[in-house]
């Protein structure tokens, strides 16, 4: 039995969103917020309607959860530089869509934002990130907290409760070594894989559920072709990379050919160094 899983943006966007498999998020969710997650429903907003033609293959789904906290996922496989800044507007955006006009602020839903990135954002060597808002004093080093009426109107505990919070997991640092329950989640991610020992809750379901042989000809059809425009695009970002570094590499070669030229050293010996062609190097002169 074929026994060979898709990939969990694709599913996102076809597969997942139906009610019936909504077990298969809730365990994603369960092991990453390390809390019973129960789906309400999945929402739609401006961010996260499927179109067709993205070429930057992102993949958005709003969660509203039984505790009526609103999660977005977002699933990104091309790099963008200004991505934190993406996540930030992102949360703003999803606050801003769920609150009525003139409603008082403490309406504002609770919102969690979760990033599976297949690229290098920032620097760091873990995986997985968590950020949060804490107000922490300049002079005493203490955390500010909710008074007691600010508890019973809010109903949470502290005030980081209030403000987003954010999950980055960046699959490609992942090392293939699941080394707990969430870790299973994320090689499933990397690999689309899920290997028979994993225990996550979730990944039994997903298991079953999201195997290629499910899918309708149309539908594999369909699948395929994604995962060509993501091999497509990945090629093109490799291209534009590639040269990128050949530019850097010929502009560096261009400086020493004009030092040395400026030094009077003889054109062979130039060409020699530099690797640069002899009219190269006389273009350089002119």
């Amino acid at each position: 039995m074929n026994k060979k899983h898709i990939r969990f943006d694709w599913a996102v966007k076809k597969i997942l969103r139906s009610k019936a498999n909504f077990g298969i998020l809730e365990g994603f969710l369960s092991e990453l917020l390390k809390e019973d997650i129960k789906i309400e429903e999945i929402l739609e907003s401006e961010s996260n309607k499927d179109k067709e033609d993205d070429k930057i293959n992102r993949v958005d789904f709003l969660i509203k959860n039984k505790k009526g906290e609103l999660i977005i996922a977002e699933i990104q496989n091309t790099k963008e530089l200004d991505y934190f800044l993406r996540i930030l507007f992102s949360t703003s955006k999803v606050i801003t869509e769920h609150i009525k006009e003139g409603s008082p602020y403490k309406n504002i839903k609770k919102v969690i934002s979760v990033s599976i990135i297949y690229f290098d954002l920032g620097q760091g060597e873990d995986y997985i990130y968590h950020g949060k808002t804490i107000f922490k004093g300049l002079h005493n080093n203490d955390i500010l907290q909710l008074s007691n009426d600010q508890k019973q109107l809010f109903k949470k505990s502290n005030v980081s409760d209030l403000f987003p919070d954010y999950y980055i997991i960046k699959v490609n640092q992942f090392d293939d070594t699941a080394k707990d329950t969430l870790d299973e989640w994320i090689y499933f991610f990397k690999n689309s894989e899920i290997r028979e020992e994993f225990k996550a809750k979730g990944l039994a379901e997903a298991r079953k559920v999201l195997q290629e042989i499910n899918l309708s000809d149309e539908e594999l059809r369909e699948y395929k072709r994604y995962k060509e425009r993501l091999m497509d695009e990945a090629s093109y970002a490799l291209t534009l990379k590639f040269e990128a570094e050949q530019k850097i590499r010929l502009n560096e070669k261009i400086e020493i050919a004009r030092n040395l030229l400026n030094a009077d050293v003889d054109i062979q010996i130039i060409i020699k160094t530099t690797g640069l062609s002899k009219e190269e190097i006389e273009q350089i002169l002119k």
